[in-house]
């Protein structure tokens, strides 16, 4: 309040118990102070504005114009600051606040819907936002502060940041349903020879078939690329190409008949999923119960 207004916390908080108990001298006991102090509370008022609160003598209480004015005044401030109050003890306890999540993988959506709403039942407080869109530099938007947490597959050595394993997946090959190919136990480096790669717009050290099977058996990619999971599949289906999904992202095209999928090697070719936050966000409660309620989603899937 401003340094001219007379009007202090404790005035409010007098007026609220007079309504509450009838009388001054009910009051004071509410407020473990003397009657003697609540009443020279009210006179300085009083005198300050020449106004009268309330009525005397009478019971219970009858407030003037005035005093109803007050007393509307310290029903809105009072409840007010008491939630205030509570709130900051809750963010410094971790208990409320924003999680603002970005994410690195264009599929991980799929997953990540289920989790939120678990997320949600249990810190009815925290306030969940997903940053829109697909990011190719969510840990610049940590250090930005323009995010609170990433999702990122691949860990950035950095002291700038904590990472935390969420779990491990397995990438499938995709094909039309009817391709020679569909036949065999797994696919192999060759078998991706003189075929069109259909993949996200994303660099092609960003592609883990491409990344950790293909370059490394020292052989060219001819890459197709789109921007949606649903384009990929619709142009396998098609016969333009093949290519490579999470597990999680390709399950439903593939049990509706719209694909094939088959391992990629014989022990299959796994990925991972990490959370990145900055060290003074990865200590708060509700984002290490983020990281938990994850794992637990995801039980079925490898994690460290």
């Amino acid at each position: 309040m401003a340094s001219d207004t007379p009007i202090e916390l404790k005035h409010l908080h007098t007026l609220l118990a007079l309504k509450r108990t009838g009388s001054l001298t009910r009051a004071a006991m509410a407020l473990h102070v003397t009657q003697s102090a609540l009443s020279q509370q009210i006179k300085f008022l009083e005198d300050h504005y020449g106004i009268t609160l309330f009525l005397r003598k009478t019971s219970p209480v009858i407030f003037t114009p005035a005093g109803k004015r007050l007393l509307q005044l310290a029903e809105h401030v009072v409840p007010a600051l008491q939630a205030a109050d509570r709130d900051l003890y809750q963010f410094a306890d971790g208990q409320r606040g924003v999680l603002r999540v970005t994410l690195e993988c264009h599929t991980c959506y799929e997953w990540l819907m289920p989790v939120m709403d678990a997320f949600r039942k249990k810190w009815h407080d925290v306030e969940v936002e997903i940053v829109s869109g697909f990011q190719s530099d969510p840990v610049g938007l940590l250090l930005q502060d323009r995010a609170d947490v990433a999702i990122v597959d691949e860990v950035e050595e950095t002291e700038n940041l904590v990472h935390h394993h969420l779990f491990e997946y397995e990438m499938l090959g995709v094909l039309p349903v009817n391709h020679p190919l569909a036949a065999r136990p797994w696919l192999e480096a060759e078998d991706f020879a003189d075929k069109t790669l259909i993949t996200y717009a994303v660099p092609e050290e960003r592609i883990d078939v491409i990344r950790k099977l293909l370059k490394p058996a020292g052989m060219a990619v001819r890459r197709k690329t789109t921007e949606l999971t649903m384009a990929i599949v619709q142009q396998v289906a098609s016969e333009r190409g093949i290519a490579t999904l999470p597990v999680w992202a390709v399950a439903n095209y593939a049990q509706k008949g719209y694909v094939t999928t088959l391992p990629i090697t014989e022990h299959g070719l796994f990925s991972d999923i990490w959370l990145a936050a900055l060290p003074e966000k990865s200590g708060i409660d509700y984002v290490n119960d983020f990281v938990a309620i994850v794992r637990e989603h995801h039980a079925g899937m490898r994690s460290h």
